[in-house]
């Protein structure tokens, strides 16, 4: 059984009691877009209302779990609010039509995209992530998000888009509970890109194993979770969210989407980098490229 939009799978697996969502775009690394991102809602929501199933499998396909949001349409998601027709918004004025959008379009927007990862993260089934290749930006906050999170030491986590909005991006309550404070600033404050490996003593992850494993293990686990007493386990689901909240996520509902919205309004000095306005100038290859280029601090000897 699979959805549509062939870029979201969904396979059910009712002997096991076993959902599995995948993140089927490839070409892109798995990153998503708007409408990827409320497909896998709706298979949400689809599973919390299914009581023959007890666990939710998060996987990517051919071996990457996710590079997060689409930047090839950074800020394209916001639009403008403008219900005209294609024809009469083409005839707005030019400078008009580059002006960016107003903060209450940015806070509506992202008050909408982040109650997806809102829902996810206090999802009433076991979730279980399956993460390999690359989970960055959204993607890494999904697999952090996951109760059980199987992950390839080889694998490349980090919120590179921090280099373009700021450190004051995503889901902040939970990269401080879920990283501690010392690995959340750095991955933060740098855009630093590092291997799970390097963190696997930190307990980060349920499991850091190779990257051939990972599937398999992914597996087991989404199968030991499903044997439990499907009713115990949203019970569980309810209490651990009602612990969290009261201990570590209060604010975070509305403090992450109100510091992105903040943050994608950046004002940049002379000598800062400017992704958007580099990618308009030279693409979104050679903006990457360049992007990494001026973030580049060789190592003390």
């Amino acid at each position: 059984m699979t959805n549509a939009d062939d870029r979201v799978l969904f396979d059910v697996d009712r002997d096991k009691r076993i959902a599995t969502i995948t993140l089927n775009n490839p070409a892109q690394r798995n990153s998503y877009d708007a409408a990827m991102r409320e497909t896998v809602g709706r298979h949400l929501d689809q599973v919390a209302e299914d009581d023959d199933i007890t666990v939710v499998l998060l996987r990517g396909a051919e071996g990457v779990f996710s590079t997060g949001a689409d930047m090839n349409n950074a800020y394209g998601w916001y639009g403008d609010g403008d219900e005209r027709s294609r024809e009469e918004r083409k005839a707005k004025d030019s400078a008009q039509a580059k002006r960016r959008p107003s903060q209450r379009r940015r806070l509506t927007v992202d008050r909408k995209s982040f109650g997806f990862y809102h829902n996810f993260m206090g999802f009433p089934k076991v979730t279980v992530g399956e993460i390999s290749g690359y989970a960055l930006g959204g993607g890494f906050e999904m697999a952090l998000m996951t109760d059980i999170s199987v992950i390839a030491r080889t694998t490349k986590i980090g919120m590179p888009a921090t280099r373009f909005l700021g450190p004051a991006l995503g889901s902040l309550h939970m990269f401080f509970h879920r990283l501690g404070p010392v690995l959340a600033r750095r991955l933060l404050l740098t855009g630093d890109i590092i291997e799970a490996g390097a963190v696997e003593h930190l307990g980060v992850f349920t499991e850091t194993c190779e990257a051939d494993k990972v599937a398999a293990r992914a597996r087991y686990w989404a199968e030991k979770a499903a044997k439990m007493p499907a009713d115990g386990v949203v019970i569980a689901k309810e209490a651990f969210r009602l612990v969290e909240q009261s201990q570590a996520y209060q604010g975070e509902e509305v403090a992450s989407y109100l510091f992105h919205a903040y943050g994608t309004n950046l004002q940049f000095a002379e000598g800062e980098f400017n992704f958007v306005k580099t990618r308009a100038q030279h693409g979104t290859k050679e903006a990457f490229r360049l992007r990494d280029e001026h973030f580049h601090v060789p190592e003390p000897e």
